[in-house]
């Protein structure tokens, strides 16, 4: 017994040492890293300096505030990842400064939404009417990245690289087998004959439908993407279909071959044509500033008016309360809003929407404060990658709605899920349940299956859900009811397609969406301001910060596998009266 007493003090000696150890470092470690930032440098840019633009990090709508940016402290590394808000300001102030002689595009992947690749990519066509040079380089060309860089003056590729150009497809992860396994039943209720969001728990492959308008938004985005590759690279589009459809793009050469680049280059060649361009001598080194390190420096005249128009950031899936760094809380946007609406200052809102939905209660909360804005100020919305079910019901009481013509959007339907556990409580664990009410419907549980009354009373509620969403929608785009059903029924959109069946009024991006705000309120001056407040970066350090060292291991851990990973785990999460998108859709 005392060398059991011996033991435990000891271990609690060792854990209480340990923790002070971790303590200590932290401490030490965070004023290291504040005491390197505040030390940081301002990067000095000198004439005849090349924009570097690399975009190899998840493209945000707006820069995170993150105080340990471009820091190397013990091995400890961060960059500074500018949201699309900022490359666009940086691409636009670099147009007009006389210290940049063109820029660099260097990028091989992009992790962004088509529609934020054309609202870089339209800023670059923009940018080469200054008359300087737009360079592109890289050893692997993706899809997205081709699509940006195919604006550039001169398109170049390393020799041992490659350019994917073999055309579009997407794929749907369908879980049924896997819930079969488990022996959990997916009980679904829905309306919508494309609200194909409940397939992948029910289905093991597309249903026609789905399949119908996967390959008609599908079909969209392509020939959106080869329309304006063709007008870059002056190559008929017939002819990129072809080289598309026989995968006559194997190599290097063959993309010189097919015109896709002009050459062939190492990047020490690329480098030297660089300085040639800059009229800088090779035996010098080649002055250059990456988009996150240049910080425009002009004011707009706009700035000094006590006039503003605010921008609402409305981003991720949709869910009541206040939400966090990856979903919309309705709470917290409906209160952005509602400031906005309260400022006397603020004469116009612009509610920028990048959501595939989610929670129909939430959503229609959000709705709420849109509608009662737009009776006191103009709201334009401004659709991003997405803007779909969820993401459109707070966007259809708007005054306006800019879409691009690669958003996806629309998805106009309703469906709920209810798991049924009970099989994998008794085969799988050894577990029963028995249950006591006092009233028919006291009680819908996951342990047992749905009675026909319990599935009557859902359907019933999803209906009514179904119907409210699309007579807010009717209202709110002067259609009929039957109108929006017609062209509803969980059915996805592409912006191109949206504009012509009254869902979107016109195509253009966010800058777009502030124009039309400042005209309708009738300002010459303005300035913006943005809603919600970011984050504090610090208080978020150490808020569930188990839950975020969990799942930081195993995004290392799982690396591009993680997103399948994710999926599973919202099979069982996805419970209730839903609008939200019926996949994610990413372009292979």
């Amino acid at each position: 017994m005392k060398e059991f007493f011996k033991f435990v003090f000891a271990s609690m000696i060792g854990v209480l040492l340990s923790v002070f150890v971790m303590f200590v470092l932290g401490i030490l470690l965070i004023i290291g890293i504040v005491s390197t930032a505040s030390n940081e440098s301002k990067v000095t840019i000198d004439d005849n300096t090349v924009l570097h633009l690399s975009l190899n990090y998840p493209i945000s709508e707006r820069t995170s505030k993150n105080p340990f940016q471009n820091l190397n402290f013990g091995g400890f590394e961060t960059e500074n990842n500018l949201g699309l808000k900022d490359i666009l300001a940086h691409i636009k102030e670099a147009k007009t400064d006389s210290r940049i002689k063109g820029i660099y595009v260097d990028v091989s992947a992009i992790q962004g939404g088509f529609a934020s690749i054309e609202e870089i990519r339209n800023a670059l066509i923009d940018f080469k009417k200054s008359g300087k040079f737009i360079l592109a380089y890289s050893e692997v060309y993706t899809k997205g990245a081709y699509y940006l860089a195919s604006v550039a003056d001169k398109i170049y590729v390393n020799p041992e690289g490659m350019v994917d150009f073999k055309g579009f497809s997407t794929e749907i992860m369908f879980f049924k087998g896997a819930l079969e396994k488990l022996d959990i039943e997916a009980q679904v209720i829905k309306v919508g004959t494309y609200k194909s969001a409940v397939e992948p728990y029910i289905l093991d492959k597309m249903s026609k439908p789905n399949r119908e308008q996967i390959t008609s938004f599908l079909g969209s985005l392509y020939t959106h993407f080869l329309s304006n590759i063709a007008i870059s690279r002056k190559i008929p589009v017939d002819s990129l279909s072809a080289i598309a459809n026989t995968a006559a793009v194997q190599t290097a050469t063959d993309a010189v071959k097919f015109r896709l680049v002009d050459g062939v280059k190492y990047k020490d060649e690329v480098l030297t044509e660089l300085k040639s361009l800059c009229g800088i001598a090779q035996k010098k080194e080649l002055r250059s500033v990456s988009i996150s390190d240049y910080t425009p420096q002009s004011k707009e005249l706009s700035k000094a008016s006590a006039d503003r128009i605010a921008v609402v950031y409305a981003v991720g899936e949709i869910v009541s309360g206040e939400g966090d760094d990856e979903t919309m809380g309705s709470e917290n946007i409906s209160r952005a809003i509602r400031t906005a609406r309260l400022d006397d200052k603020v004469k116009a809102l612009v509610l920028r929407i990048n959501s595939p939905g989610g929670s129909s209660l939430a959503s229609d909360v959000i709705w709420r404060e849109v509608e009662l804005t737009k009776k006191v100020k103009p709201v334009i919305v401004s659709m991003g990658d997405v803007a779909a079910s969820g993401g459109y019901y707070i966007a259809c009481a708007a005054d306006s709605i800019f879409a691009q013509p690669n958003t996806i959007t629309g998805s106009i339907g309703v469906f709920a899920i209810i798991p049924n556990m009970k099989k994998f409580f008794n085969n799988k664990l050894g577990i029963t349940f028995d249950e006591v009410k006092t009233s028919k419907f006291s009680e819908i549980s996951i342990t047992r299956p749905l009675s026909d009354d319990e599935r009557l009373l859902l359907q019933a509620e999803v209906n009514n859900i179904y119907k409210t969403f699309t007579q807010k929608v009717a209202n709110g785009r002067h259609k009929t009811p039957e109108f929006i059903d017609n062209i509803g029924q969980g059915r996805v959109w592409t912006g191109a397609e949206a504009i012509k069946i009254g869902l979107v009024d016109r195509l253009g991006n966010i800058n777009d969406a502030v124009k039309s705000a400042a005209k309708k309120a009738g300002l010459k001056e303005y300035k913006l301001v943005d809603y919600p407040d970011q984050k504090d970066p610090l208080k978020e350090l150490f808020d569930d910060s188990a839950d975020k060292l969990r799942t930081y291991f195993t995004k290392q851990e799982l690396g591009e596998n993680y997103n399948y990973y994710q999926k599973m785990q919202s099979v069982l999460k996805t419970t209730g009266i839903q609008s939200r998108m019926p996949y994610e859709v990413v372009i292979k």
